[in-house]
């Protein structure tokens, strides 16, 4: 009964909001909701992927000390890892928490680090969707009511009728680039000359864990390179569920 009254908590939240800012996108949306609504109840997840500096740089010019929850799974790409750190220092972020999954989960369950070629979704569950679940619990102790996520319509057709601002169970999340388009990425990346992810260049469009992702056919959508020959297109951590993490600060 509990659950059910914060989802219905977090949906009128959701509606009141967009009543108000949902006309708004970009550092527009997100200058509002913190100054007027959401100060200090608000975090961000990030990859630090092919397009992560664009929502970056929108959040540090609102906050810095807004808290940016970076998933290592793992499995990255070296030059991720390394790119958050570029990243980190670039924007002056203040709060990054790096989560990784639990080492006694990864030794029962893949023990090889080979769970990826015989059940991703599983794969996924552990090194993404449990931690994130766990610190998202963490979070919402610490007064956390809101999350701020880089999906775009243009993505996927998963994602083609995301809201500005949407309920995920008791949760609010914000989605200020929703609406931006392919050309709206490159354009804020020239315009204040944001450090590339060093991959992109070298044909990966949208980066994940290293085994699940290849680079992108010319003219194919810019996540056909993620999954690519499965018939998977999302690692599910946009989707609540249930297990356990370690919070590194």
């Amino acid at each position: 009964m509990t659950s059910n009254l914060q989802n219905y908590g977090a949906e009128l939240d959701a509606a009141r909001l967009r009543g108000k800012y949902g006309h708004l996108s970009g550092v527009h949306l997100l200058d509002a909701l913190v100054s007027n609504e959401l100060k200090g109840q608000i975090m961000l997840s990030s990859s630090f992927g092919a397009e992560s500096a664009v929502l970056l740089d929108l959040v540090a010019q609102v906050d810095t000390s807004i808290p940016v929850i970076f998933l290592d799974t793992r499995r990255l790409f070296g030059e991720t890892l390394r790119y958050q750190k570029t990243l980190t220092d670039h924007f002056g972020l203040e709060d990054v928490r790096i989560v990784r999954p639990d080492d006694g989960a990864l030794q029962r369950l893949d023990p090889d680090d080979m769970l990826f070629a015989s059940d991703p979704d599983k794969c996924c569950e552990i090194r993404k969707v449990d931690p994130l679940d766990k610190t998202l619990k963490r979070m919402k102790n610490l007064g956390i009511k809101a999350w701020i996520t880089g999906r775009k319509h243009f993505q996927s057709s998963t994602r083609s009728t995301l809201h500005m601002i949407e309920a995920d169970h008791d949760f609010l999340k914000i989605n200020p680039l929703a609406d931006w388009t392919t050309d709206d990425i490159k354009q804020a990346f020239l315009a204040k000359d944001l450090p590339p992810h060093p991959l992109v260049a070298d044909g990966f469009k949208s980066l994940g864990c290293m085994p699940c992702t290849k680079r992108v056919a010319p003219g194919a959508d810019d996540r056909s390179g993620r999954w690519s020959g499965q018939d998977k297109t999302e690692c599910g951590i946009h989707q609540s569920r249930d297990s356990g993490v370690s919070v590194i600060n």
